[in-house]
């Protein structure tokens, strides 16, 4: 999925750690994204990388103890200025120890400490440095002062050591970057459903009935609303190894599964939120909960298997042809308590004549606020990385366009949040 940040400054604090190697494949993703890089380096951070390789990468100067000038922005001061979000990725053990306490003795924690917007630390250092109370204490402590920890990996680390203590993956690092830049005050702690992927209704253990639905829709929607700040449950058929791993995942199988999973996170989403007692008083307060909403993108079957078979049926024992039961499938819009929710569905047809109108009136057939409808060229027009979508609602439609998911998937978002006042 790509993600367009043109216009955004982003400053990247490397520190002496052997995963700074990830770092040069972070600042590509920046690049990638079109965002604007600058980089800032410790002593120690030389001795793994030259400089040279970060200003090949960002076509920029690098701020190091030596390159220092006063003579324009490349300082400790002035390169935060231009930057709107800092991440220091790899951050050692003694980055992180002396970055809570204050201290500011080599120039990229001069460069932090002069910092005064989002700041993320992605810790890279040995199981027992990282976890020794000292450094958890640290972490706790820049975690207070609204400092964004981006959680490290499990796994074989270079010193030989298998434990917690790995660089976060140079795509997850991008990710949570990205949504300090984009986080939207509508969407922000918003919860938020997405279904996606087309369901698999069982035969037998080794044989289903499903469609060509690929989940990608939903993927991209689940990613755009993480980027704007919504609490996102994403509940899927499909596979999502690349989105936000911040995002929460449920995996299912059949329509029933995802019925059941639907409604229970909507009546998670629609509870409110308690507060602490208000001052002199021993009663808690109940704060105003945003408006959830759940986008449908599903590709649920419309029948499956009267009777499903367990263990797998031998071919021998059904003969030269097959007949199987069919029973329809829940209607999964039509079972779900939509009071206190926005419902946003979708709609794909092969229908060029009606299938505009087929998708409106889903908006009474289903009680549901607007309907995504994308017209489709045939089977080859599922598993792409792109789409056309209009939006409709009772009031008017909007044609979304032909782009990739990702920026389709903002779109809708924007369309989608002036649901709440109509």
């Amino acid at each position: 999925m790509q993600l367009n940040l043109s216009g955004k400054r982003i400053l990247v604090g490397v520190t002496g750690s052997v995963a700074i190697y990830k770092a040069c494949e972070l600042i590509r993703l920046f690049i990638k994204a079109n965002a604007s890089v600058n980089v800032v380096m410790t002593p120690s951070a030389e001795k793994f990388i030259s400089p040279l390789l970060f200003e090949a990468l960002t076509r920029n100067r690098v701020l190091t103890q030596s390159s220092e000038s006063w003579a324009d922005y490349l300082n400790h001061i002035d390169i935060g200025k231009r930057a709107d979000v800092f991440v220091i990725a790899p951050a050692t053990a003694n980055t992180i120890n002396k970055l809570s306490k204050g201290i500011a003795d080599n120039i990229l924690l001069q460069s932090a400490l002069a910092f005064n917007k989002p700041l993320l630390v992605a810790p890279s250092a040995n199981t027992n440095m990282l976890e020794n109370h000292y450094t958890t204490g640290s972490l706790k402590m820049l975690a207070v002062n609204d400092v964004k920890i981006i959680s490290p990996q499990s796994k074989l680390l270079a010193c030989g050591d298998e434990g917690n203590g790995a660089l976060a993956e140079p795509l997850e690092i991008f990710y949570q970057t990205a949504q300090q830049l984009l986080i939207d005050e509508f969407w922000k702690d918003r919860r938020v459903v997405v279904t996606g992927g087309g369901t698999r209704e069982k035969i037998d253990d080794v044989r289903y009935i499903s469609n060509f639905s690929s989940g990608k829709m939903a993927n991209a929607l689940a990613t755009a609303l993480y980027l704007r700040g919504a609490d996102v449950c994403l509940i899927t058929t499909m596979g999502h190894s690349n989105i936000p791993n911040e995002i929460y995942t449920i995996d299912v199988d059949d329509a029933n599964e995802m019925l059941e999973y639907t409604i229970d996170s909507i009546r998670v989403a629609k509870k409110g939120k308690m507060s602490r007692a208000t001052m002199g008083s021993s009663e808690p307060i109940h704060l105003i909960q945003k408006k959830p909403y759940l986008f449908m993108a599903s590709a649920v079957a419309d029948f499956t298997p009267k009777f499903p078979q367990s263990g797998k049926i031998k071919k021998s024992a059904i003969g030269s042809s097959w007949s199987i039961e069919l029973k329809a499938t829940p209607d999964i819009l039509s079972n779900i308590n939509k009071d206190g929710l926005i419902t946003v569905g979708f709609k794909a047809e092969m229908d060029s004549l009606n299938g505009f109108n087929n998708a409106k009136s889903m908006l009474k057939s289903k009680s549901i606020d607007a309907v995504c409808y994308n017209l489709l060229r045939g089977s080859d027009s599922f598993g792409t990385d792109d789409n056309s979508i209009i939006f409709i609602t009772d009031n008017y439609s909007i044609d979304l366009g032909h782009s990739d998911k990702l920026s389709l998937s903002f779109k809708i978002l924007d369309e989608s949040r002036k649901l709440e006042n109509e």
